[in-house]
């Protein structure tokens, strides 16, 4: 099945990064998000669990290795064409993870990859689906 135009929705995950005070994240290099910055994270492959998915894709999007803490959302993405039909249908499982080694260095999927202090997200082209995520969660974000 193909990500773009799918005949059922796409099971991904993303690492909730952070650590005093900033967040882990990269800028998208291909569609449905390309140029914006959301957090690390991908499809998850047929046979792979949630968990190994989210490490597995923080270590290819931005060279580190983690650890995962736990769930701490799960968003939904719907794209639409200009005719209406669905172009992408993500259902995201976005994971709280705190970083345990590695080298920070941009993968295939990501332009860049840099920590962005949270007070300072607005400045910054972000995926609405991550804005909704930090508004829900802002108070718990900011005490990692």
């Amino acid at each position: 099945m193909g990500r773009e135009y799918p005949s059922l929705p796409v099971l991904a995950v993303a690492a909730i990064i952070v650590d005093n005070g900033e967040i882990l994240l990269v800028k998208r290099a291909n569609e449905p998000a390309r140029g914006k910055w959301s957090p690390p994270g991908g499809v998850v492959e047929l046979g792979e669990s949630l968990v190994d998915a989210v490490r597995r894709e923080v270590r290819e999007e931005c060279g580190l290795e983690i650890e995962v803490d736990g769930l701490l959302d799960v968003v939904e993405v719907v794209r639409r064409d200009s005719k209406g039909r669905i172009r992408f249908h993500y259902v995201i499982l976005d994971y709280l993870a705190h970083p345990t080694g590695g080298e920070l260095r941009p993968g295939e999927d990501a332009s860049e990859v840099r920590w962005i202090p949270l007070r300072e997200l607005e400045n910054y082209e972000i995926t609405q689906s991550l804005r909704k995520l930090v508004e829900r969660h802002w108070s718990e974000l900011l005490s990692r």
